[in-house]
């Protein structure tokens, strides 16, 4: 072989392997280019995974969290009306004590008024009792110094005298309480009268005795009754005592019975 043919296959060597070093560099150029991309195809994937590992994770949490506020929230309002119930309730109990008291004080001021009245009325009545007490007081001692005036006189000026005495008294004593009295003392009266009479005829045993013991005295009016009898009897007493005369008050219209063992 000459230098040349030498030099050409070494040249062609030389070239064969600068080729094949530039083909080596280029498949593994390839390679690894294959390599960054699936790597960034697995790097892509996993992102998308865990992206959507995250959402669904989200997700959940923010599904629990709604849940865990939904129980809180009406664990919350059950309090809550729990609560206004009890508050009601104690209200209501507080409204009907307060109606009840109400009721009681308006039912305790109408009965201190009615109290209040019947003492005022009471007060009023004593007062006025007081007063006729005195005047009957007055009128008896009155009485019995005329019937010492006329203790003297004949019968019948002492009627007239007791009469016009009487009749004076009337009007002073026309009141409504005395006129309140006036039925009762009638009825005592009657019941008084009848013993007596049932007395004065044990007492005397005849009829001509009773005859002359017992006479019937005519008076203007049934009012006059009313004012012979007085409070409580008061004045028919005091004639009584002052005369030795008993005097009998029934139902006999404008009439009185006078019964003594003297004749009238």
């Amino acid at each position: 072989m000459d230098n040349n043919t030498i030099l050409y296959i070494a040249g062609a060597a030389v070239l064969g392997l600068i080729i094949g070093f530039i083909i080596a560099k280029s498949l593994e150029k390839s390679k690894a280019s294959k390599l960054i991309k699936d790597a960034q195809n697995d790097a892509k994937s996993i992102l998308k995974q865990a992206n959507s590992d995250a959402e669904s994770l989200k997700k959940d949490k923010i599904l629990q969290a709604k849940e865990k506020f939904i129980e809180l929230k009406a664990e919350h309002e059950k309090v809550i009306l729990s609560r206004d119930k009890k508050m009601a309730e104690a209200e209501k109990r507080i409204r009907d004590k307060e109606s009840q008291i109400s009721s009681e004080l308006s039912k305790a001021k109408k009965e201190t008024q009615s109290l209040e009245d019947k003492i005022k009325d009471y007060e009023f009545r004593l007062e006025f009792i007081e007063k006729k007490k005195e005047e009957l007081d007055k009128a008896h001692k009155s009485q019995i110094q005329q019937l010492e005036v006329i203790s003297s006189l004949s019968a019948e000026e002492a009627k007239e005298q007791l009469i016009e005495s009487l009749k004076d008294e009337a009007k002073t004593d026309a009141m409504a309480f005395i006129q309140d009295r006036v039925e009762e003392a009638k009825l005592t009266a009657q019941q008084e009268a009848k013993k007596i009479i049932i007395n004065t005829i044990q007492r005397i045993g005849t009829e001509e005795a009773i005859d002359n013991c017992v006479s019937v005295f005519n008076i203007e009016s049934d009012d006059v009754k009313g004012r012979i009898i007085g409070r409580e009897g008061r004045n028919i007493r005091a004639i009584e005592a002052a005369t030795g005369v008993e005097i009998i008050v029934d139902d006999t219209p404008e009439a009185i019975i006078l019964s003594c063992f003297d004749s009238v």
